[in-house]
């Protein structure tokens, strides 16, 4: 489950409440959500939030490295409190749902030494694609 509220606690990030319910809609375990999607789910709980307000929010949260942008397949871009945690995503080919897997190994080590072509690699962004069980 993702610890966003208390990492920005932590950080003495200031929470107006605003920001507080952004953060709130984006807490969780495999949330992975679009702008339009948490601006909704933040309106429900505070209705004078503003779209700008929530794509600012927004920015700023991946500006600072607690929330990733996860783009996929030119659907819009997604966004995923699990900045801390390090994982892949399975992405359903049809729906777009995306889930967050932990498997074993390691990215980095599993690209050979030949097919680096001089880079110095420090990440690895690794998308498992399907059909999800409501789509299969």
């Amino acid at each position: 489950m993702s610890d966003l509220l208390e990492r920005l606690r932590g950080r003495g990030w200031r929470m107006t409440s605003q920001r507080r319910v952004v953060a709130e809609v984006l807490n969780g375990e495999h949330v992975h959500l679009t702008a339009d999607e948490v601006h909704v789910r933040a309106a429900e709980r505070l209705p004078e939030i503003s779209r700008a307000t929530v794509y600012n929010t927004l920015g700023e949260l991946v500006s600072l490295g607690e929330v990733i942008e996860v783009s996929t397949d030119g659907r819009a871009k997604r966004y995923d409190p699990n900045a801390h945690q390090p994982h892949h995503h399975l992405v359903c080919s049809r729906c777009g749902m995306i889930r967050d897997v932990h498997p074993d190994g390691d990215p980095l080590a599993d690209l050979p030494t030949g097919e680096r072509f001089g880079f110095t690699v420090s990440a690895a962004e690794v998308t498992y694609r399907g059909l999800c069980p409501s789509c299969a």
